[in-house]
């Protein structure tokens, strides 16, 4: 598999970090200078923009700023501490909610909404990421941010698997928005699985996945 200088379109399977990639495309195209345009967790998968070569990796803002596309799959009934399936689980309600109650709060995180980011993210505090002051037992105070979520659907729904897809700005987490949907729905609410499919024009389909 060759990398030359330039975008490239990977299919981050779940398990394995955006570094990792980063340091794979390194290692095979034998340029220093690699980076991606937005992160994906280790416990999310799907595409990964990695820009191969100087002239590429500064142009990486133009990338973080595209609007994203996620299919995700809620949990409902308990929270995870970290909005995943790595952290410790607490059951909330054995509640069953009906698909009119869903669509209800759906359409309600539709549009311009507030939002504040998982305390388990790379987000910078006092220089320090967020998720090493977390798993050191800290207090991680993270402001609110303004996102936009343009479409919020329902995929398919079975107890207690809520499976969604989501059109976001950049900047969305969609671990938060899944504890935010778990707690308007007073059923509690974690990430099972996310998988990034679109980012701006670029799609999935069109991702290479690396051996």
């Amino acid at each position: 598999m060759e990398f030359t200088p330039g975008i490239h379109l990977i299919n981050k399977p779940r398990g394995r970090s955006s570094f990792s990639v980063v340091a794979q495309v390194r290692r095979l195209s034998g340029i220093k200078k690699v980076g991606h345009a937005g992160t994906l967790d280790p416990e999310a998968e799907g595409l990964l923009i990695v820009l191969v070569g100087k002239e590429f990796t500064k142009r990486s803002d133009e990338f973080l700023k595209l609007p994203k596309t996620y299919e995700f799959t809620l949990k409902l009934g308990e929270t995870s501490a970290t909005g995943d399936e790595e952290g410790e689980k607490t059951p909330v309600s054995a509640k069953q909610p009906t698909k009119p109650v869903i669509a209800a709060v759906l359409a309600a995180f539709t549009g311009e909404i507030h939002q504040i980011p998982p305390q388990y993210s790379a987000i910078k505090i006092d220089g320090v990421r967020a998720y090493k002051r977390a798993r050191r037992g800290e207090d991680v105070n993270i402001e609110p941010r303004k996102i936009t979520i343009s479409r919020l659907e329902l995929l398919d729904y079975s107890y207690p698997n809520l499976q969604l897809i989501a059109d976001v700005s950049s900047g969305t987490y969609i671990r938060s928005l899944g504890e935010d949907i778990g707690n308007a729905l007073k059923t509690g609410a974690y990430c099972s699985a996310i998988k990034r499919t679109k980012i701006g024009g670029y799609t999935l389909d069109d991702a290479i996945v690396l051996k």
